[in-house]
């Protein structure tokens, strides 16, 4: 949990930095989003933490962190497919609101999460409106640390700025998760090579 609040609080103070608020409507590092676009995408990550802690505890068992993955339908879709194009209109119209108030609004939605995360229990299960199963909450936080630390690099790089350089506490689930997402995709060799036997390297590694 604390590496979930120590990283969308590195989120917050981004999207409220004057370099996101000028570059606003201009094209970001990813493909056919704004700047601002993007900025509502990274909000919706801790938005969304909001909504599930808000949901009634779900009765069916939560499923595993990888298998969320494997369900996942945004994975390996295309560009110009329905679910991306989705994403991209959610985050546009969240950035609807303009910067300060997108900011605003990500500020004290954090400070909400603060309260409501000090009284649970990481293996609490919690449900997921818009997957329609169930993760331990641990599990639910680490999906969002992945989300805001990818996101924040790219808003960075977006807007010219140093990529915020994350903890331990928040940086190592996500290394740890992407290392996992990566040997299933490619294989336990192929992602050793690249960590250690850059002769034997293959071309790629993405994990997603």
């Amino acid at each position: 949990m604390d590496g979930y609040l120590a990283a969308a609080s590195q989120a917050v103070e981004l999207l409220g930095s004057t370099e996101v608020d000028a570059a606003w409507e201009e094209p970001s590092a990813l493909p056919r989003m704004t700047v601002g676009g993007l900025a509502g995408h990274l909000a919706y990550q801790i938005f969304s933490v909001g909504t599930s802690l808000a949901e009634p505890e779900p009765q069916q068992e939560p499923i595993p962190l990888l298998e969320h993955y494997a369900r996942a339908a945004w994975i390996d879709a295309p560009l110009d497919g329905e679910v991306n194009a989705g994403i991209r209109a959610k985050g546009a119209s969240i950035a609807a609101e303009g910067a300060r108030a997108l900011a605003e609004r990500a500020r004290r939605s954090l400070a909400e999460q603060r309260a409501l995360l000090a009284g649970r229990c990481g293996k609490q299960a919690v449900f997921l409106s818009p997957t329609g199963w169930a993760l331990r909450l641990d599990d639910f936080l680490t999906t969002r640390l992945l989300e805001l630390a990818v996101h924040l690099d790219d808003l960075a790089v977006s807007v010219g700025t140093a990529a915020p350089q994350l903890p331990d506490a928040a940086f190592d689930p996500v290394l740890t998760l992407l290392a996992r997402l990566a040997a299933r995709r490619h294989g336990q060799a192929a992602l050793l090579r690249a960590l250690a036997r850059t002769e034997r390297a293959p071309a790629a590694i993405n994990a997603l």
